[in-house]
């Protein structure tokens, strides 16, 4: 079709580059005039292309059309005109003179929020959905008919901007290319505009943006966000007026412990505090605000709002003198009617509109080699000299740590939004992988995919344990204070909590957890471990050691624990966040740096947890996590010669491979937590009631998807009857469902090979004679779920009485009454000694049996009870070293001795 694009901007742009990669022919761009002797860029895009640009500066006079424009218009014979964000009045005779008419986008669902600044008042009438319309245009103002809408959420946060950048933008302009192309297939819809619902409100102007201080937190948080970054809200107070931006209402952790800021006509006064200003509405709720603009222009820092301003301006090299230069030449470039550009030059007073800042901010990270600046740095350094000085404080790395840029996966679950980050962590920024190599992440409970995440390769191995190396050994992480260190890991599980209801869910919707225990025992041990090891930080210490040396010399030797270095630690499917957390904790608490390799099937909780490090203040390249198979990203990190230890939970199998890897590489040191098949003796003296219930939690808990899940039941012959009836009838009460339901016991397995495994387990223990009583197959519906399944009659040579399921399934043998010591041997004889139990109420047979037990753990009348004090690890070819307890730090650090001579000098 031969289209005339009427409109502006970067979004005209890319609908008018959009159109021609279609195929259209666009016969002329009709866009504003310069402005400061800058052209707008889709009018720049069209004459690169040599197509008919004309920049009227009004198309009618008093209502009436002014013909020579007209004529100019009409000599192009277009056959659609296209109006992308066009902000003049175009006649009739323009509107409707093509043969298909003209579309229009507006940035709203109309009929709601006609006319302009709609997306202002999207956030200001607080609208949960948003989104934008391309309409056919008639006489009236955003009237005509509906020929496409699109939606999406708004999310609390939201600023214009977001809102614009993270979906009217881009999807506004996939929605004019399809619009243009349903015209060119006869397809499109002119849906009349229902006149119910309609508003329309007067476009946003700095004196109307006055915030109206007699309403509840959120609405001045809307009115706050909604006039973000133009035109601006604002109030009365100090002395001047001041204008307010990046409003939340996410105030969770943060104190209204400051200064006092009287404000007329507000609620309560604010309080300017360490995180910003506290505001209060008159519904005493507080919402906070990051960035102040004083009355002068000058953007600050809200918490900064008392402090005098830094005089301490930075004498600058001959190497940044250069670069300055440079950089002057830039402003320049951009503002090209300021004659001279002084350091008291103004970007924003000279002329520049947002669209600059963006450009600045792109020839300066070019100038500085790709320099760690944002669009939010321009508007906090506003003069030129003040710029300078931002742009030298950060190449020097004196600013402090920047905020990363996190590219979210969105999905809406559990009633929330769901922001989940799904690249590499890597030296403190989220990156894809080498070759953007990405795969799947699938939902157990239906098969849908999450996203696509990034998989790790060697050469990401290789720099991220770069990036731990360089932190631990020249960074923050090995300078500040064990004390400081472990305020920044309390730091770090008090964001946990702020975010375990989220986190949760990702366990639920990633993993298949069931959300209550999730939030209990995935998140919840989560925070208690970081919170444990933050304890510790202090508290890490050598000792002082008499030694017998000949006289008269008095010797001591000092000993003292010291981190090893950069930690490879591989974590399991089944805890996706609470075993990184086992893991990580204590050797960060040593002072150590970590590279996590989460397991592939379960990565979204550990990259939205890379997020909290960030938020939390941990040191760029401290913790790094990288997405991938463990034959792969995990051999690599056993063989890479700068990593000194590995931690790892899996099979036995691999954990064998990993040991010999490690030793072959640089003789690194080796946790490892490995396969287990866990007794449990239930004699006929228990408790028969609490042995059901905690044998049920000892084999299904967590859908037995449990390291130290009970592999094996020993009944006493006289209760053997009576406790599998009641099991089965237990067994038919618990309900399979969604893991996001409160009412389910039952959620999916982790995936789908694990959901085979599991059958082809059942087939075989029934094939060997094993009596099956109930379950034993995959639940006939969408989805990775498993029947609760209980063997019994299961003799000692199965195969399901010697491996491991990792599943729901109970596996029961009988042993003659009173036979202690024949049922000991036969719970013995296994490689595996992770955990195991024992139910009775004779307190010396209970302490007899639990001796002679080979396990890590036992358990006595109670079963799966673990605690982030207590050292937990195997025996046999369950593995060793220990997570959880002080033991943990044992080997996440190393001891060093030396010898002092009292009364001969320096050691």
């Amino acid at each position: 079709m031969k289209i005339a694009l009427i409109g502006q901007s970067l979004f005209g742009q890319e609908v008018y580059s959009s159109l021609r990669k279609e195929g259209h022919e666009v016969v002329g761009v009709f866009t504003v005039p310069d402005k400061d002797g800058k052209a707008d860029p889709l009018g720049l895009e069209a004459e690169k292309d040599g197509v008919p640009v004309f920049k009227f500066p009004r198309w009618r006079v008093k209502g009436q059309a002014l013909p020579d424009v007209v004529a100019k218009y009409q000599a192009l014979g277009a056959e659609l005109n296209v109006l992308p964000f066009c902000s003049q009045f175009i006649p009739m005779e323009v509107i409707s003179g093509p043969r298909h008419g003209s579309i229009i986008y507006h940035p709203s669902l109309l009929p709601r929020h006609r006319g302009a600044s709609a997306i202002n008042w999207t956030l200001i009438h607080g609208d949960k959905k948003g989104g934008f319309t391309i309409f056919w245009a008639d006489d009236g103002l955003d009237t005509g008919d509906l020929l496409l809408q699109k939606e999406c959420e708004v999310l609390p946060d939201d600023t214009v901007s977001t809102l614009y950048n993270r979906f009217l933008f881009p999807e506004g302009v996939k929605g004019m290319v399809q619009a243009v192309r349903l015209i060119a297939e006869g397809k499109a819809p002119r849906l009349p505009q229902p006149e119910e619902g309609a508003t329309y409100e007067g476009i946003q102007k700095k004196e109307t943006a006055k915030i109206n201080w007699a309403q509840p937190a959120e609405a001045i948080h809307n009115w706050i966000r909604g006039n973000d970054k133009v035109p601006g809200a604002w109030t009365e107070a100090g002395g001047q007026k001041l204008t307010f931006f990046n409003s939340t209402l996410n105030t969770t952790g943060v104190v209204p412990q400051g200064e006092a800021l009287p404000i007329p006509g507000a609620h309560r006064p604010g309080v300017v505090t360490e995180a910003g200003l506290i505001l209060f509405g008159n519904d005493d709720r507080m919402l906070l605000v990051k960035n102040i603009q004083l009355e002068d222009g000058k953007m600050i820092p809200a918490a900064n709002f008392f402090k005098g301003a830094d005089s301490s301006a930075l004498e600058l090299t001959e190497e940044e003198q250069a670069l300055a230069e440079a950089v002057r030449s830039a402003w320049k470039r951009i503002l090209p009617n300021v004659p001279e550009v002084e350091d008291s030059t103004d970007f924003f007073k000279s002329g520049a509109a947002s669209v600059d800042v963006v450009r600045l901010v792109e020839e300066v990270k070019e100038l500085c080699d790709g320099l760690e600046l944002e669009n939010e740095d321009v508007y906090m350094a506003t003069a030129f000299g003040d710029f300078v000085q931002l742009v030298v404080r950060k190449l020097r790395g004196d600013d402090g740590e920047s905020e990363c840029v996190i590219d979210y996966v969105e999905m809406t679950a559990n009633k929330m939004t769901l922001r989940m980050p799904h690249q590499l962590f890597i030296g403190g920024q989220f990156v894809d992988a080498e070759g953007a190599k990405t795969y799947e992440t699938i939902n157990p409970t239906d098969g849908s995919v999450i996203c696509q995440v990034s998989l790790a390769q060697v050469s990401d191995v290789d720099k991220a344990v770069a990036a731990a190396k360089d932190a631990f050994e020249n960074g923050l992480w090995g300078k500040i204070s064990a004390r400081d260190r472990g305020r920044l890991l309390y730091r770090l599980a008090d964001l946990m909590e702020q975010h375990q209801e989220e986190l949760a869910t990702i366990e639920a919707v990633d993993a298949g957890a069931v959300y209550t225990l999730a939030l209990k025992t995935h998140v919840g041990m989560s925070i208690q471990t970081f919170r444990y090891f933050a304890g510790w930080c202090d508290k890490i210490q050598g000792s002082t050691i008499p030694i017998n040396q000949a006289r008269p010399n008095r010797n001591l030797t000092l000993t003292r624990k010291e981190p090893i270095g950069v930690c490879g630690i591989v974590i399991p499917w089944n805890y996706p966040l609470m075993m990184l957390s086992w893991k990580t904790a204590a050797c960060l608490a040593a002072g150590n740096t970590v590279v996590i390799k989460p397991a592939q099937v379960t990565p979204l909780t550990a990259l939205k947890f890379a997020e909290l490090t960030l938020k939390a203040g941990i040191p760029k390249g401290v913790v790094n996590i990288l997405p991938g198979s463990g034959s792969l990203v995990g051999q690599r990190l056993s063989d890479h010669p700068d990593v000194r230890k590995i931690g790892f939970t899996g099979s036995t199998e691999v954990g064998k491979h990993i040991m010999k890897s490690c030793a072959l590489s640089n003789v690194k040191k080796v946790s490892l937590e490995l396969g287990g098949k866990s007794p449990l003796i239930i004699f006929a003296d228990c408790d028969l009631g609490k042995a059901v219930q905690m044998g049920m939690s000892s084999v299904f808990f967590n859908k037995g998807e449990n390291c130290i899940a009970a592999g094996r039941l020993f009944l006493e012959d006289s209760i053997h009857d009576q406790f599998v009836q009641r099991v089965v009838e237990e067994v038919r009460k618990m309900k399979i469902g969604n893991p996001l339901d409160r009412d389910t016991n039952h959620g999916p397995q982790n995936h789908q090979a694990h959901l085979q495994k599991l059958a082809q387990y059942c087939q075989r223990g029934v094939a060997e004679g094993a009596t099956l009583v109930c379950g034993g197959k995959p639940v006939p519906r969408p989805g990775f779920f498993f029947e609760p399944t209980v063997f019994t009659d299961v003799e000692d040579r199965m195969f399901i009485a010697k491996e491991e399921s990792f599943g729901p399934v109970m596996i029961i043998s009988r042993f003659a009454d009173g036979d202690v010591d024949t049922v000991l041997s036969r719970a013995n004889a296994t490689e595996f000694g992770l955990a195991s139990g024992v139910f009775t109420r004779d307190v010396n047979k209970a302490l007899y049996v639990s001796d002679k037990l080979q396990a890590g753990t036992v358990f006595i009348n109670t079963y799966n009870k673990t605690d982030v004090a207590a050292p937990f690890g195997g025996f046999k070819q369950s593995g060793f070293g220990k997570d959880l307890g002080n033991r943990a730090l044992d080997i996440s650090s190393s001891l060093w001795g030396e010898a002092l001579s009292q009364g001969q000098g320096s050691p």
